[in-house]
């Protein structure tokens, strides 16, 4: 008996939306912000990891592209990628990417950098991508950080759809910053190690 759909389970429409408003207009790479905070919020005002159990956009597509869409080869997925030294390690990574993002949206912010009108693809290849930047009233720092920010949110759905083809079409969501930091979140408040649910799909 096939479950009955809710508004959330069309969410993963969001991600290819994203995607696309960022390849015509850059300064739209902003809404990511959402993506990067909302699981944040619900984990630390107890809602655990409910975000990535129910409302991530991102996890939705994968199932729907692996599974739905029979594009993933539905292979387990290997322990090492949902082990706490890989996760963290990872964690650890985006962290040093983002904080470099920031250091350069600073430099441009200061004047001391002229603005990059380039996305960088897995944090090495820089893509042209000036067509998606037509001039604002904005300063420049703000159209800096746009393309930094979807650099990494293209990024990290390239990955997710590449481990998706080669494992299951979850396997993403097993070493996600975004996932990690909410699981670390529910350990610190509940004081101890709490029940991971994990996201459909993504440890079976």
């Amino acid at each position: 008996m096939n479950r009955k759909k809710h508004w959330y389970d069309y969410l993963w429409i969001v991600t290819p939306i994203y995607l696309g408003l960022g390849f015509f207009n850059i300064l739209f790479a902003w809404l990511g912000m959402i993506f990067f905070c909302l699981p944040l919020l619900i984990s630390i005002f107890g809602g655990g990891k409910l975000y990535c159990n129910r409302y991530c956009d991102r996890g939705q597509f994968l199932s729907l592209l692996g599974g739905r869409l029979k594009l993933s080869r539905n292979r387990p997925t290997p322990r090492w990628m949902g082990s706490p030294w890989f996760r963290y390690g990872f964690l650890i990574f985006f962290f040093i990417m983002f904080f470099q993002m920031l250091f350069t949206t600073y430099l441009v912010g200061a004047g001391a950098r002229d603005l990059g009108q380039f996305v960088k693809l897995f944090w090495t290849f820089r893509l042209p991508w000036h067509w998606a930047y037509h001039g604002t009233l904005f300063a420049p720092w703000v159209a800096q950080f746009a393309f930094g920010f979807y650099s990494i949110m293209l990024t990290s759905t390239l990955i997710g759809l590449i481990v998706m083809v080669l494992f299951k079409p979850r396997s993403w969501c097993v070493f996600c910053p975004m996932g990690t930091m909410t699981q670390a979140i529910c350990t610190l408040r509940a004081g101890k190690p709490p029940v991971d649910e994990g996201c459909p799909g993504c440890r079976r």
